[in-house]
Parts: structure tokens; C-alpha cells; sequence
């Protein structure tokens, strides 16, 4: 009787062990909006931003990617080039444009854009691989734009011009990334995440830092040990260990449980940039934020009934 009872309750240990690891690689992520903000009180851009924290993140995922070139076998030429594509695309070009929108818009409609990078999926597939978007689909879709827009507006009062133009960047960011997870589905089915992840994050980093040395002279590596801390925990804490935490989480309770899970990210977000940089939570952020996570958790339970 006593072992009966330890099963089940060993089982849901672990399942709540691993929504705790979710909650906290969403939370992480979400965070590195709020360090971004820090950095930019240091006088410093989106170009050099972005270099600081490849830098510090580089050298993991380059262990992890000689780890996998040593134990796996070779890439294709093919692969390889579309592993370069994939790290433009999915890393280099959606960070820098995040980076950029962060200049000009708040956290929390920052995060609230990039949340809806599932909705860009699912129209990508419709479009190119012919996926029947249903009723249900079409109701998620247009209750999480609806609190968009009504963030949007909301800022666009207060920000003008420079609210319109940030929202854009961040938008071409989230487009860049769902992309990226159109173009990978496969490949990681192949590959394996870790491995494409080490690899597209090495092509990213590359790019990132090549990108800064092109257009900033090298004393910029310059900076207080504030900019140096910052960055660190903007490579490590908001990059590395969140894209491990992820994974972890997947494999512990499942990709669904998993992403719902980080719908506590643009939550979060909201709340720490109140905390941290000062900016006001109103109640009509928490409206829309209210209906892009209705509509994105509508969407989840619609796929996950289709799977």
C-alpha cells in the first residue's frame, strides 16, 4: 500500500519539479529585457549590448558544440549551411532587433510582441505549408492581437512616434524567430536540440560580435565593471541557463506543459520592470496582457487536442 501510494506521489514531485524549472528559464529569459534596459543607462547601443552578451555566452555553447562535433557525426554540407541560415535568422537578426525595439518601448509590450511569436507559426504554416487554421485558432488569434493592440495604444500615448517604431523592430524580431522555428522543425527532429541550438547559437555569436567590431572601435570593450557584471548576467542567466532550463523542463513534463509554463514570462516582465526600471503597470497593460495570454493559452489547448 505504502509503495502504491509513493508512485504517485513520486510522479507528481517530479512533474511539479519540472514546471518549477520552466517557470524559472521563463522568467530568466523574460529578464534579459530588464538588463538590456540597465545597459542602455550606460550610454551604450544595441550593437555593442548584444556583443557584450554573446560574449560571455559564447564560450558555453562553443564547448557544447566541439562536445557534439567530437561525439556526433559530421554535418552534412548542406546542414551546415542551413545551420548558418538558421543562426542569422533565428538568433543574430530576431536578438539585434529585439535589442533595438528595447531602445524605444517598455518591457512588458516588448515581451507581450515577442509573446506572440506562436501566432506567427501558425499562420507561417497555413501559408507555406498549407495548414487548415480552424475556428477556435482564429478566436485565440485575434484575442491575443487584441491585447496588443490594446497595449500599443495605450504606450503610443505616452511614446509617440518612437513607440510605433520600436513595436515595429520587436514585431520584425518575433517574425525572425518564427521563422526560425518553421525552418528548424525538422532539422531538430535530425539533430537533436542541444546540438542545433550550440551550433545556430555559435553562428549568432559570431556574427554579433564580427557586427561590432565592423562598426565600433575596439576601445568600447572598455566599459565599468557595472556594464561587465550586467552583461555577464545578461550571457549566462538570461541566455544560457534558460535555453538548459527549457530543455530540461520539455524533457521532465512535455513541451505543452512547458510552454504554458512560460506564459508567466511576459507576467514577469511586467512586474520587474515596475520594480526595477520604474515603469508604470496601468490597468490597461494588465487588460491586454490579460488577453494575449488568453489567447495564446487558447491557442496551446487547441494544438494540444490536435496532437
Amino acid at each position: 500500500m505504502e509503495i502504491a501510494t509513493s508512485e504517485p506521489q513520486g510522479k507528481r514531485a517530479a512533474y511539479l519539479g519540472g514546471l518549477a524549472i520552466a517557470i524559472g528559464g521563463a522568467v530568466l529569459f523574460s529578464t534579459k529585457a530588464i538588463v538590456a534596459k540597465l545597459l542602455y543607462r550606460y550610454h551604450l547601443d544595441a550593437v555593442t549590448v548584444i556583443a557584450f552578451r554573446m560574449l560571455f555566452s559564447l564560450p558555453v555553447f562553443a564547448a557544447i558544440a566541439l562536445w557534439k562535433m567530437r561525439t556526433e557525426p559530421p554535418l552534412s554540407r548542406a546542414d551546415a549551411w542551413r545551420l548558418i541560415g538558421l543562426g542569422l535568422v533565428g538568433y543574430y537578426l530576431s536578438s539585434y532587433l529585439d535589442f533595438l525595439g528595447l531602445q524605444f518601448i517598455t518591457v512588458g509590450l516588448e515581451r507581450l510582441i515577442l509573446f506572440l511569436t506562436p501566432t506567427f507559426v501558425l499562420l507561417g504554416s497555413a501559408l507555406w505549408l498549407k495548414k487548415h487554421i480552424g475556428r477556435s485558432q482564429w478566436l485565440s488569434l485575434l484575442t491575443a492581437y487584441a491585447g496588443i493592440v490594446l497595449v500599443f495604444f495605450h504606450d503610443l500615448r505616452d511614446g509617440g512616434s518612437n513607440v510605433a517604431l520600436g513595436s515595429l523592430l520587436v514585431l520584425g524580431s518575433a517574425l525572425a524567430y518564427a521563422l526560425y522555428l518553421l525552418a528548424s522543425g525538422e532539422m531538430v527532429k535530425r539533430l537533436g536540440a542541444l546540438r542545433l541550438v550550440s551550433y545556430a547559437m555559435c553562428v549568432s555569436s559570431a556574427a554579433c560580435i564580427g557586427q561590432f567590431f565592423l562598426l565600433r572601435p575596439a576601445a568600447m570593450l572598455l566599459q565599468p565593471m557595472e556594464v561587465y557584471g550586467l552583461s555577464l548576467v545578461n550571457g549566462i542567466l538570461c541566455t544560457v541557463l534558460p535555453v538548459f532550463m527549457t530543455m530540461s523542463a520539455v524533457q521532465r513534463i512535455g513541451a505543452g506543459p512547458a510552454s504554458l509554463a512560460g506564459m508567466i514570462g511576459p507576467v514577469s516582465t511586467l512586474f520587474l520592470g515596475a520594480v526595477i526600471l520604474s515603469e508604470p503597470v496601468t490597468s490597461w497593460q494588465l487588460a491586454g496582457t490579460a488577453l494575449v495570454l488568453a489567447g495564446i493559452y487558447l491557442l496551446s489547448k487547441v494544438k494540444g487536442k490536435e496532437t
